[in-house]
């Protein structure tokens, strides 16, 4: 179809819209007969009447109306372009095609037509769903009487115009002069004709091709789209560059192209059709199976897909939970009964071989029965939890022992959904690691039972007051009944609780039986409720078991060689050597004498202090006295090196002196030995001498020895001057045996090398600074014949279980056994001096008072049997520094001093 091109219309011509177009389709007569054509200019272009075309073409051809399409396509996009449609389409056959063919491609096109027009229906029914149109039905009634008047109009505008295509063929084409003469000038008869003539306005409207009925024409409005630019070309330099290798997504890519192309009518096939066509009403929305079935498969295949992918991507975490891990510290009385706690978490373990069968058996018959085949998860558990969390907003139970503790080990306790998965994926994991026993162990050392307390152990003592190992079949029910919620079971807390607590027990006890872990007849046996206890007994520091902690953790740290940060995970047991009973007796008698001394002179009784320990002759500490609270006075009394033990040092002046016997002569190594019957002066203010004369100290002034009360006893035997506590013999004595041997013969006892005095004459004097415990220690050696072992507060530590290696200390000699008998002797007749009638002549007790040069500390040390108890009184003010303040009669008379009191009534009977 030839068209014409933008300038072909003659100069000086304007082309209507009826006077611009297309010609007709060529036939195949048109391609056989035609002449050549010489090129046209624009005088012999087209007028827009068919004129020409008609001239030239067969006549038949020309006069036939049916066989003209006219298609006007102006270059203005405002212009239209009118249709004539013939009202019979066969005519429109061209020649030499035949009419089968021709009714072969209108089947053809009517089948397209047909697809076109129901897809054309489903997309506007769409449309119309979105909008909220009627239904189906509706539109179907409204779509075909809408294409009923459509064939109407359709028709009638076929008729007219072919009605005009015959008017317009029959004028003769000799009234265009351009018709048989190409040089003529293009007139046609509405030129001949009057303006005002209806033949030449019908010619005139013919001649376009307009039909004169409006109804005729159909106008179509074709916009000009002018044509794009066509882009610069810019030429390449340089090499060309190769073409890279194909990447590895397009080789997957082109590799999975022929699985797609496969696969790809399938897909189309399983594409839903929604709503589903056949269907009215309601039915339109119900899937089908297929589409169940599809989308069931769909979601599982995700699910498991996801699950895996968890599962693959998840670890069981290194790090613990603190609270998890952590237990507290349980120190035990040298009986074995608990004494106090240290640490956060109120929590022991214990090997699961420690706990009961039966006390296993109660747990997991309350949560957890299949423990032992099951995979570690409860499908159906957490199903019920993750519906009660997404559909009620709360969370409820249902996990597996394995749930529960990898919760309490390894995560925290918030309550979501993302929790409870990766609990689950944990699990499963953890259940291929650790073994059942390993699990149920786990578990039951860290699960929290209330009162404080996590653990059975822990549990069986705060409800019970004893081990889980003692515990029946009846209280472990009553114990696993505390894992559903302690707030809600705990009889203690509440009326309602008990009931419950009752419920839940019996509930217990009847699945032990259901499950076969409890025979019928035992069942029988408990009827009755086991009642905890009112108040846990969870024994805590406080008092003077603060100051007994106190030495206890400092020695075990350091004798079972434990780090701080070991120490605080808590777990371990500590047997002390402390006695309950001397510890109350020695507490008792302090307290006493506290009180004694606020009634009398409340203002010195602020700042006085007593000191008081009890230690065995195998170095064991029994009992202590540190203070009268350690959680408002921290400073331990019985171990502070404070004070100078004055007098109370003689002993050991003279067990050097017997031991290493003395020297007359300097610059020799001969020694002379000496003993109890050997004699000195006793004298009051008497020269202490060297073999050289005199004793001068840096001041230049002769260093002197001064006795009690400065009374003069004249020469007097060593033995006699011990027991009658005259300074002045031991302090010669002492430069004679040398200051060096005083020294290591008061270590050798237990004296610390920290607390000797300096190298000088006051050394023998009593002036280091030992504290109660020490001194005790010391004259322990005495009692124990020379034999002395360092003062220890712990006899064994175990870790869960575990014994833990200590350092013991070991019995070594300090002095000859004769030595220490003659001590012991001189410190028997000492205290029969001081308190002929305090004891029994039989009794076996042995002891010495101890004064300071400036009244600033009194001793008391005595022996009774194999125990020594050394008590020492001074004052001090804390807040201002820790020098010794004179004592101002605190102490009491000389005749009946206090630190003797307190030792006499915390030894009490005397026998």
């Amino acid at each position: 179809m030839a068209r014409r091109e933008e300038g072909d219309d003659a100069p000086g011509r304007q082309a209507g819209p009826e006077q611009s177009g297309l010609r007709r389709f060529p036939t195949d007569s048109d391609s056989a007969d035609a002449a050549p054509q010489q090129p046209r200019t624009a005088d012999e272009a087209d007028d827009g009447t068919g004129a020409r075309d008609a001239a030239e073409a067969d006549p038949q051809e020309r006069t036939d109306p049916e066989a003209t399409m006219a298609l006007r396509a102006p270059a203005d996009p405002s212009r239209t372009m009118a249709l004539r449609v013939p009202a019979d389409l066969a005519s429109l056959r061209p020649r030499g095609i035949p009419k089968d063919r021709d009714a072969g491609e209108r089947d053809s096109r009517g089948r397209d037509s047909g697809e076109r027009d129901s897809r054309a229906r489903d997309s506007r029914d769409r449309d119309a769903r979105d909008r909220g149109a009627p239904d189906r039905e509706t539109t179907d009634r409204a779509t075909t009487d809408r294409d009923a008047a459509d064939r109407e109009t359709t028709d009638r505008a076929a008729t007219h115009s072919v009605a005009a295509d015959r008017a317009a063929a029959t004028k003769p084409a000799a009234t265009n002069p351009a018709a048989t003469d190409p040089h003529a000038p293009d007139r046609t008869a509405t030129e001949d004709a009057p303006a005002d003539s209806p033949s030449a306005d019908r010619d005139s409207t013919m001649a376009r091709g307009v039909p004169t009925d409006p109804e005729a024409t159909m106008a179509l409005r074709v916009p000009e789209i002018p044509a794009p630019a066509p882009a610069p070309v810019t030429p390449r330099s340089g090499p060309r560059r190769k073409p890279g290798r194909p990447t590895v997504a397009a080789g997957l890519t082109a590799r999975l192209a022929p699985l797609v192309e496969g696969v790809k009518p399938l897909a189309r096939h399983l594409r839903p059709r929604y709503p589903r066509p056949g269907r009215s009403g309601w039915r339109r929305w119900v899937p089908s199976w297929r589409q169940s079935l599809g989308a069931f498969l769909t979601l599982f295949a995700v699910t498991a897909s996801l699950l895996g992918v968890a599962y693959a991507t998840t670890e069981i975490p290194d790090d613990l939970n603190t609270y998890a891990t952590q237990q507290d510290n349980v120190y035990f009385w040298a009986d074995g009964t608990p004494m106090a706690r240290t640490g956060w978490v109120q929590r022991q373990e214990m090997p699961l071989k420690d706990i009961p069968e039966q006390v296993r058996w109660a747990v997991l018959a309350a949560e957890n029965e299949s423990f032992y085949s099951d995979p570690g998860i409860s499908v159906s558990g957490i199903t019920r939890a993750l519906w009660r969390t997404v559909g009620e907003g709360d969370t409820q139970g249902g996990s597996t022992i394995t749930q529960q503790y990898v919760k309490n080990v390894y995560l925290s306790q918030d309550r979501s959904v993302s929790r409870k998965l990766t609990e689950a994926m944990i699990a499963i994991k953890l259940d291929q690691h650790m073994t059942k026993d390993q699990i149920l162990e786990g578990y039951l050392n860290t699960s929290w039972f209330g009162r404080g307390t996590y653990g059975m152990q822990r549990a069986s003592q705060a409800y019970y007051g004893k081990e889980v190992s003692e515990l029946n079949v009846s209280e472990a029910a009553f114990l696993a009944s505390l894992l559903k919620g302690a707030g809600l079971y705990d009889p203690a807390l509440s009326a309602n609780n008990h009931k419950r607590a009752v419920e839940r027990w019996n509930w217990i006890l009847d699945r032990m039986v259901k499950i076969g872990k409890l025979s019928a007849t035992e069942r029988a046996k408990y009827t009755h409720f086991p009642e905890p206890l009112k108040q846990s007994r969870v024994y805590d520091t406080g008092h003077q078991s603060d100051y007994l902690v106190e030495l206890a953790t400092s020695y075990a740290k350091k004798a079972g060689d434990i780090s701080d940060q070991e120490f605080d995970l808590g777990g371990y047991q500590i047997y002390t050597t402390f006695d309950r009973k001397r510890e109350n007796a020695l507490t008792k008698a302090v307290t006493s004498a506290r009180k004694d001394a606020k009634d009398n002179d409340a203002d010195q009784a602020k700042t006085a202090h007593y000191g008081a320990s009890s230690v065995a002759d195998d170095g064991r500490i029994l009992a202590v006295y540190g203070g009268p609270d350690h959680r408002k006075q921290g400073f331990n009394e019985s171990n502070a090196t404070t004070v100078p033990a004055g007098s109370a040092f003689l002993p050991f002046v003279y067990a050097a002196g017997l031991e290493h016997g003395v020297r007359k002569e300097r610059g020799t190594s001969t020694t002379v030995p000496v003993g109890p019957d050997s004699v000195y002066n006793g004298d009051d203010d008497v020269p202490v001498s060297t073999p050289e004369g005199p004793y001068w100290d840096r001041s230049g002034k002769k260093v002197t020895a001064h006795n009690d009360g400065n009374k003069s006893w004249g020469q007097i035997p060593l033995h006699k001057a011990l027991a009658s506590s005259v300074n002045a013999p031991f302090m010669q004595l002492g430069m004679d045996t040398g200051l060096d041997k005083v020294r290591l013969t008061a270590q050798a006892t237990g004296m610390l090398a920290s607390s000797m005095g300096p190298q000088v004459p006051a050394l023998t004097m009593g002036s280091s600074t030992p504290s109660a415990i020490r001194m005790a220690s010391s004259y322990a050696t005495f009692a124990a014949d020379g034999t002395h072992t360092e003062p220890y507060s712990v006899r064994r530590i175990t870790r869960n279980g575990t014994r833990v290696a200590l350092d013991t200390p070991n019995p070594h000699r300090a002095v000859r056994t004769e030595v220490a008998r003659q001590v012991t002797e001189a410190l028997t007749e000492s205290f029969r001096t001081q308190h002929p009638d305090a004891a029994s002549a039989s009794a076996q007790i042995a002891g010495k008072a101890g004064t300071t040069d400036k009244d600033t500390a009194a001793w008391y040390v005595g022996t009774q049997r194999s125990v020594s108890t050394a008590i020492v009184v001074y004052r001090m003010d804390l807040t201002e520094s820790l020098e010794p303040l004179p004592l101002k009669g605190l102490a009491g008379s000389p005749a009946s001093t206090v630190p003797y009191d307190i030792w006499s009534s915390a030894l009490s009977p005397l026998s």
